[in-house]
């Protein structure tokens, strides 16, 4: 049986599918050419991450897919419905990279509020001439700890945001069209652990009250956040998407922090991807990673055993 894992794949779950016995193919594909490639052959499981697109063609044109899989979270890139109705398997690994995701999240925040993402433009070129003046520029910096974090979707990230947040001394309100209330758990060197309850919130409330504003929810079929309800937020919050493209008005948020409504921004996803907005590339108060968020070595290995271990469960009786 042949795995073709087009955005590649962990080196631990190539080792886990070969030992039962599949032929493993890295090769990564053009998305013109996937179709022939697949026929061409006999590719019996897909994998792909968000690069891959599997849409109505490849699934009515290459009869011997039985199996398409994500590495991730998201499934937007995939017919999902459309497939499973043609009786192939879709899965993916929403746990894999929660992690990852939500430390990326505090990178940025931790950048953010100490304008590290300027900085680091700056002082290579104008650290030895300017150096007083940039001491002066970035020394206005705030702490995270005592101020409240408002996370758009408690999910298995948003849950993990959570416990960074609050492992930074940070208050949490957390809000959800589907969860009501949700338990945290840390886990402490010597093996104790400390379990909190949080209730979910109404999301006017969550944007009324934080200081910073992280987002993690699917794709929206419109701005889950635009001009009106950065109009309700507090004076320079901090926002946060990490999530998917196009649930934050990139316009909105531009015209907000030039009016000094939002004191700076973090972009890991964009509306344009993968050719984002040059005015958001540009701009100094807002931090830029290139959709990088499941993107660890941590989180790429458990992605890869998980994907594994799922298709060996399908497929091999």
């Amino acid at each position: 049986m042949k795995v073709l894992a087009n955005d590649g794949i962990s080196q631990s779950g190539i080792d886990i599918l070969k030992d039962a016995g599949f032929e493993v193919l890295t090769v990564h594909v053009a998305q013109e050419q996937l179709q022939n490639y697949i026929n061409e052959h006999k590719i019996e499981v897909l994998l792909v991450r968000s690069a891959t697109k599997v849409r109505k063609d490849i699934i009515d044109s290459c009869p011997s897919l039985k199996i398409i899989g994500r590495g991730g979270v998201g499934m937007d890139n995939i017919d999902v419905e459309y497939a499973r109705e043609n009786g192939i398997e879709v899965i993916n690994t929403p746990a894999a990279s929660s992690e990852s995701v939500a430390e990326l999240v505090f990178a940025h925040l931790f950048g953010g509020v100490r304008f590290l993402h300027d900085s680091n433009r700056n002082m290579p070129l104008e650290g030895d001439t300017r150096f007083k003046e940039l001491k002066k520029s970035y020394g206005a910096g705030r702490e995270l700890r005592g101020k409240t974090l408002g996370i758009i979707g408690f999910g298995r990230i948003g849950r993990q945001v959570a416990k960074i947040a609050l492992g930074c001394g940070m208050k949490v309100i957390a809000s959800d069209h589907e969860v009501g209330e949700a338990d945290i758990t840390l886990t402490f060197y010597d093996g104790q652990t400390i379990t909190l309850k949080i209730k979910t919130a109404p999301i006017d409330k969550l944007i009324k009250h934080s200081d910073f504003i992280s987002l993690h929810v699917p794709s929206q079929s419109g701005y889950l956040i635009g001009k009106e309800e950065i109009s309700k937020m507090k004076d320079n919050v901090g926002i946060v998407n990490a999530a998917r493209g196009g649930v934050l008005d990139e316009n909105a948020l531009l015209e907000a922090i030039e009016d000094g409504k939002v004191s700076f921004a973090a972009l890991d996803v964009f509306e344009n991807e993968p050719t984002p907005s040059i005015k958001v590339l540009m701009h100094d108060k807002i931090s830029l990673t290139p959709h990088i968020g499941a993107a660890t070595e941590e989180a790429q290995d458990r992605i890869g055993v998980e994907l594994a271990n799922q298709i060996i469960s399908i497929l091999v009786k």
